[in-house]
């Protein structure tokens, strides 16, 4: 992974779907208080107008290799931000579903979902112009768990 540089919060100069579009290099940390395994995830990401179909909404694609616990093998996601005229967007699961608010353009952001009993809790940090960090907290009956993602950008925004 390539250095982060300084974990100092930025302010976006334009929305947050302006940030996000674009390659991204994926690091994953994975801590399961529940069953006391740890893991990881490596891969890219892409974050692009969608096709047609879906006008307006931005593709969020992620491939890689997860490893946790006796577990390694191939994982993929993908989600869909949905741009707002206040510069953030909602995120919504692959299916439309929602899932969160996020607005980068603080150079921070937290939000909860929650699923079930379980709840969901995101903190999101911009490092630089080429880098976020994002961080899950998920606690509840059926899970106990965190999940940190460092983003890093791969060539030029899209």
């Amino acid at each position: 992974m390539p250095d982060v540089g300084q974990t100092v919060e930025s302010r976006l100069p334009g929305s947050t779907a302006d940030y996000l579009r674009g390659r991204w290099q994926v690091e994953r940390a994975i801590t399961d208080f529940r069953s006391g395994q740890s893991g990881s995830f490596a891969g890219s990401a892409r974050c692009a107008e969608t096709p047609a179909g879906s006008a307006g909404a931005l593709s969020y694609q992620e491939q890689g290799e997860l490893n946790f616990g006796a577990h390694r093998g191939p994982a993929s996601r993908g989600l869909l931000y949905w741009p707002r005229s206040d510069g953030a967007v909602d995120v919504r699961f692959a299916d439309g579903r929602p899932f969160y608010r996020l607005d980068l353009r603080s150079g921070a952001c937290s939000a909860e979902h929650p699923c079930g009993r379980d709840s969901y809790l995101v903190t999101i940090r911009v490092l630089s112009p080429g880098a976020y960090i994002e961080r899950w907290r998920v606690r509840g009956p059926g899970k106990d768990y965190v999940m940190t993602t460092t983003m890093v950008r791969v060539g030029p925004p899209a």
